[in-house]
Parts: structure tokens; C-alpha cells; sequence
């Protein structure tokens, strides 16, 4: 009866100290913040902008907010399709090489429209500003995630 006690004591503190490290961990460690944010925070913060660049880039990333969730929404429909072709085939099929190609068409698409918005957001810029947003973007593509 004493060990079966210890072994619920132990059971008990193991859970507790499991809960204490998922509270600390969701308390003091930050999550990488999305490239996006980051150029969005350097373009609004960083780089003073003047009231003709700030209305301009509002224009700009409407637009690119409504394309992108178009696109996101066509990813979506493509995955249904891709699970659905999944479903059907049990394996690797045409209907599942088809999804797939799909698919990426649509990544591609979506990745060009991104780019596109970079290239748009920059040309706002002064020569002055251009250095610091290129060196966000470089930064941006070859960082390793940890």
C-alpha cells in the first residue's frame, strides 16, 4: 500500500510539472513572427514613410489582401480535391498526380502574386528606404528556420 501511494504521488507531481512546463512555455517563449510582419513593421516603423508613401502602400496591400485570400481559397479547394483523389485511388494515381499538379500551379501562383506585391510595395520607396527593405526581403528568403 506504501509504494502504491509513492506511485501516485509520483504520477501526480510528473503531471504538475508537465502542466508547469507547457504554462511556462506558452508564457515565455515567442513565436518566430511571419516574414510579413516583419517587412510590414520595418515599411510602417522603420523607415519613415511619408503620408503620399503610407496611402499608396494602403492601396497596395488591400488589393494584395483580397488576391491572396482568393488564392489561399483556391489552395483549400485544391487540397478537397487532393484528398478526394486520395480517397479514390488508395495510392498514386492520375487523379492524385493531377490534384498534386494542381496544387503546386496554385502555390506558384500564389508565391508570383506575393513576389509581385514586394516589387509594388518597394517601387513606393526612396533610394534612401530601398537598401533596408532589400536587405529585409534577402533576409527574409534565406533565413533557416530553428
Amino acid at each position: 500500500m506504501h509504494n502504491r501511494r509513492r506511485l501516485v504521488l509520483l504520477v501526480l507531481l510528473t503531471f504538475a510539472v508537465a502542466i508547469a512546463g507547457v504554462v511556462i512555455g506558452r508564457v515565455f517563449v515567442v513565436p518566430d513572427r511571419p516574414v510579413e510582419t516583419e517587412l510590414h513593421e520595418l515599411l510602417h516603423r522603420d523607415l519613415k514613410l511619408d503620408d503620399a508613401q503610407r496611402a499608396r502602400l494602403d492601396v497596395i496591400e488591400n488589393t494584395y489582401a483580397i488576391r491572396r485570400q482568393a488564392l489561399e481559397s483556391q489552395l483549400r479547394a485544391d487540397n478537397a480535391r487532393l484528398a478526394e483523389a486520395i480517397e479514390a485511388e488508395h495510392g498514386y494515381g492520375p487523379k492524385v498526380a493531377a490534384a498534386v499538379d494542381r496544387s503546386h500551379q496554385s502555390m506558384g501562383e500564389l508565391q508570383k502574386e506575393t513576389l509581385q506585391h514586394i516589387f509594388a510595395m518597394r517601387a513606393v520607396l526612396r533610394p534612401d528606404q530601398t537598401s533596408r527593405f532589400d536587405a529585409a526581403v534577402v533576409k527574409a528568403l534565406t533565413a533557416k528556420k530553428q
